[in-house]
């Protein structure tokens, strides 16, 4: 398996070059065609990329999260629910690495077959990075009337939540 997963990208890679050598295409030509789009898009994105880290480390470190875990604490205690899943839920929608970060904590503290565990992996999957997306993809064609699709986003993200602990309270 080892092998086959070494040579799988040349293989592919001269696949594809055979295809468009018989296609008559000008394989380099192309290449270097894509090469430069995508050059162009990543100069285009890159703001937008660095205006979203920048605003979550502004985010995390400013600890709004903490205030608002401590604010919806005494109905997270009623419930019977683990704080730690909290700072997880409001992260997803801004930033996947940082709630992929988080459940990698809360699978090295309370393990990944643990009720949290399965909370946390059900909710990376229900949920998408709203935020994140908006302000990579539509910023990357120049879309800049973002109001309904950042609310339908959140609306969907929030059901997504919800969603999750609706599942993982029936199947686990």
């Amino acid at each position: 398996m080892e092998i086959i997963s070494k040579i799988a990208l040349p293989i592919f890679v001269l696949l594809i070059v055979f295809y468009g050598v018989k296609k008559k295409v000008n394989v380099y030509d192309t290449f270097l065609e894509g090469a430069k789009d995508g050059l162009i898009t990543t100069f285009n994105i890159f703001p937008a990329i660095i205006a979203m880290i920048f605003a979550i480390n502004i985010f995390l470190d400013s600890e709004v999260l903490l205030f608002i875990i401590k604010l919806l604490n005494p109905f997270i205690g009623g419930i019977n629910l683990n704080v730690e899943i909290i700072p997880m839920a409001i992260l997803r929608p801004i930033s996947g690495t940082a709630s992929l970060a988080i459940m990698n904590e809360i699978f090295q503290k309370f393990g990944p077959d643990s009720y949290i565990g399965m909370l946390s992996s059900i909710l990376q999957g229900c949920t998408d990075t709203t935020i994140y997306v908006i302000a990579l993809y539509f910023s990357s064609i120049k879309v800049t009337k973002i109001k309904h699709a950042l609310w339908v986003g959140l609306f969907a993200d929030f059901v997504g939540i919800m969603m999750a602990f609706i599942l993982t309270n029936l199947f686990f």
